[in-house]
């Protein structure tokens, strides 16, 4: 019964845009073979093409495999004039064609960089959306920043929106000299989407970022 009340959990939590709002065309071939475990974030990624969104200079989208086997999608937006970085988890019925131009007017307008990637299930990225597979997600992300980006841990600042802020809180728990956390509008829980209550259940998916 857990299991189940857990699964609905996850599908109030975990609402994908259908379809997804771009696509991706593979700018460089798969590596060969299957990444051994313990590989960097550059042998775990290769760049690719959005489609049905405006080119812009300056931004640059990766096809990133995660610890779990996923595959998903991040955009990278930098900012000449940037000395921050902000990993930012998005919030449900979005993806990142959903969330392209903010991201590149948030980049300009605050002058940071910016990483945003789609969680696994969502956009163009593979898999299915989960709790545990969220947090392989932004850790694939944030390894990215750092070993493909150049970016020290004291220059990112993690932005979770909605349900983007389970896995923020997660990775931040984590790290120990990250710039800064934001939580815009976070869930308390996966079954607080859902229901007022007052209990934490084994079965719910984020009791642990969000309630004691």
């Amino acid at each position: 019964m857990g299991g189940v009340t857990s699964s609905v959990a996850a599908k109030f939590a975990f609402f994908p845009p259908d379809p997804p709002s771009y696509g991706v065309v593979d700018e460089e071939p798969p590596p060969p073979g299957v990444a051994p475990a313990g590989s960097d974030a550059a042998a775990l990624s290769r760049r690719v093409l959005m489609t049905g969104v405006l080119w812009r200079e300056g931004v640059e989208a990766r096809r990133l495999r995660t610890r779990r086997g996923t595959e998903i999608i991040a955009m990278y937006v930098g900012c000449p004039k940037a000395s921050l970085t902000v990993l930012y988890s998005h919030g449900n019925a979005a993806d990142l064609g959903k969330m392209y131009e903010l991201f590149i007017e948030f980049s300009a307008r605050l002058h940071v960089n910016i990483m945003g990637y789609d969680y696994s299930g969502y956009g163009r990225s593979s898999g299915k959306a989960s709790e545990a597979n969220t947090f392989a997600d932004i850790e694939s992300a944030y390894k990215c920043l750092v070993e493909v980006y150049g970016t020290r841990e004291e220059d990112i600042v993690l932005y979770g929106q909605s349900v983007g802020s389970g896995p923020t809180v997660d990775l931040a728990a984590h790290l120990h000299h990250i710039r800064a956390v934001v939580l815009h509008s976070p869930i308390l829980s996966g079954l607080r989407v859902m229901y007022s209550v007052k209990k934490t259940y084994w079965f719910d998916i984020y009791k642990v970022c969000f309630t004691s």
